[in-house]
């Protein structure tokens, strides 16, 4: 009968258990017999079961469909009706060889659903053991890195030099897109944050974009330069969009409709690439330092020591940076 495996079962704890079942059998009962037994579950019902409990602390919608689609094409195939008691690392690399070399990111990304899958299944007494589908010390002997296959595309940007003469043809266009565009640039702010911003998020000179609808789920501060507030025009009711889709005032922009500006421009990059236009022109021209731009873009610092000491937002110098921004678009 086995006890389990060491060390997670220590000696003294393996003749405590050994005890235990003389006693049982002094009993007349047999302890094999009498053993738990792991209930068969089959892969595809636990990683639904894992998204279902996943949903509601996601904060984009998008990321339960991401992992049912992406789980439902590369790894139910061959994982999905399997008893999660006897997946192993045949297993794994049976779904991930196919599609590493060619799909590395997206290989990568199965690789760690499939992980947290098994995971699940180990919380929750469906299965036991170590995890077959983990990188460090297992996976990454048998798979190339990541990074070593993987061919990183970055955002398209805009070359901070054209800036100027971009921001005057921009301004020159009509509609709400392209004045939510003009107002990204400027503030160095992602899409989705402008394009879902509220009159009652300005206030005197500043927009405060609230946690929730931030990457970082921290809120975010960001000084509004003159050329900034002049793309607003009058203020509306608060809580009503300051970019709202021109078929339907309650809904935002879609990401789309202000992409559309930048192809009948002729332009071929992306909206999000403007806060690289951003980053390079502050690293390469200004004399702003490394941790006030990286507060104007929302960026976390990678450094956990220097994190932890840097506890304001610098917003009084983001202030100067954003307006010597709108002044180089153009102001």
């Amino acid at each position: 009968m086995g006890l389990g495996p060491y060390p997670e079962v220590s000696l003294a704890e393996a003749r405590e258990l050994a005890l235990a079942a003389r006693r049982k059998i002094h009993d007349g009962v047999d302890p094999i017999a009498a053993k738990p037994r792991l209930a068969p579950a089959r892969f595809r019902d636990l990683a639904l079961a894992l998204i279902d409990s996943k949903r509601s602390g996601w904060k984009n919608a998008k990321h339960a469909a991401q992992w049912t689609s992406t789980l439902e094409k590369y790894a139910f195939p061959v994982l999905g009706d399997r008893d999660i008691r006897t997946i192993e690392t045949a297993d794994i690399m049976a779904a991930l060889t196919p599609i590493w070399s060619q799909k590395p990111e997206t290989a990568s990304r199965v690789r760690q659903r499939i992980e947290a899958v098994l995971d699940y299944a180990r919380v929750i007494g469906a299965r036991t053991g170590d995890n077959p589908a983990r990188w460090r010390g297992h996976l990454d002997h048998l798979l190339p890195k990541p990074a070593s296959v993987r061919q990183v595309k970055h955002f398209a940007a805009l070359d901070y030099r054209e800036l100027p003469d971009f921001m005057t043809a921009l301004r020159i266009r009509e509609g709400v897109a392209a004045r939510a565009l003009e107002f990204a640039v400027l503030t160095a702010a992602r899409s989705g944050e402008v394009r879902g911003a509220r009159w009652s998020e300005i206030d005197d000179g500043v927009w405060i974009i609230p946690a929730e609808r931030t990457k970082a789920r921290k809120e975010h501060r960001i000084p509004v330069s003159t050329a900034a507030a002049a793309t607003l025009g009058a203020p509306g009711d608060p809580d009503t969009l300051i970019f709202p889709s021109p078929n339907n005032t309650a809904k935002p922009l879609s990401d789309m409709t202000v992409t559309a500006v930048l192809k009948r421009m002729g332009h071929a990059v992306t909206v999000h690439g403007f806060r690289s236009t951003f980053r390079d022109w502050a690293g390469e021209t200004s004399v702003f330092p490394r941790e006030v731009i990286e507060a104007a873009l929302a960026h976390r610092l990678k450094d956990k020591a220097e994190a932890a000491y840097a506890r304001g937002d610098l917003f009084q110098k983001r202030k100067a940076l954003m307006q010597a921004w709108a002044d180089y678009a153009g102001d």
